[in-house]
């Protein structure tokens, strides 16, 4: 799509705040008005549309793909979207250890045990953790109080989650970003333990440096997305 506008502006609706474009508001590809709960989020996907010179790029347009994805996608189908996510924790990355070699093992410990036991306390809940390539059931009650947090969230929550939970593949260091108990880099330092070991003991690759590259790039604008609500 070509650039059409010359004026890009946020606006207050009912419910929240708009894009507008040369006062015509912005709607999601399923034709919905976007509405966004903050007015700080309405002023970052305002300033996607504000950068595009020509084309328009939606892999340059992060929060506004997922304030799409809330509206169009989660927000009608909340509770079963919720529980996708929430089926992460069945299999949670922090769960999943090395046995060799001691310097990975000690790396993984220092990421994942304090997130672990971040959640222990803030849900009361207990983990399985193995360094066996099989799955490990978890608790059920763990299972269960992790889901219900899932499903208590709202659908932008949800859907700044999803790219989280996917990227990192640990629904408690999501979670735990989402609740400001970590930042976003911590985070990111935290799920990316394992690629970065391999970098290091292999040396450089360009394709896999640029895949981490663009993984950390979509994490840290989920991140952001989720700090723009509040």
């Amino acid at each position: 799509m070509k650039k059409f506008w010359k004026d890009v502006a946020v606006a207050r609706e009912d419910g929240g705040w708009t894009v507008k474009l040369d006062e015509r508001p912005l709607r999601t590809p399923a034709r919905a008005p976007l509405v966004v709960p903050t007015e700080a989020l309405a002023e970052a996907i305002a300033g996607e549309w504000r950068a595009v010179e020509e084309d328009v790029d939606p892999r340059a347009m992060v929060l506004t793909g997922i304030a799409n994805a809330a509206i169009d996608r989660v927000a009608p189908e909340r509770q079963a979207f919720a529980g996708g996510l929430a089926r992460y924790g069945e299999a949670d990355l922090a769960c999943y250890r090395s046995d060799w070699p001691p310097e990975l093992v000690e790396r993984q410990g220092s990421a994942w045990d304090s997130l672990l036991g971040w959640a222990r306390r803030r849900y009361d809940v207990d983990f399985s953790t193995t360094s066996r390539l099989m799955h490990v059931p978890q608790p059920q009650a763990t299972i269960e109080l992790l889901a219900h947090a899932v499903a208590a969230l709202d659908p932008f929550r949800l859907a700044a989650l999803s790219p989280l939970v996917t990227i990192s593949g640990s629904l408690v260091a999501s979670l735990a970003l989402l609740e400001n108990a970590i930042t976003a880099e911590e985070a990111w330092q935290a799920v990316s333990v394992d690629e970065r070991w391999q970098l290091e003991q292999w040396g450089g690759d360009a394709d896999a440096e640029t895949a981490l590259d663009n993984r950390r790039r979509d994490f840290m604008a989920a991140a952001r997305f989720l700090e723009l609500l509040d």
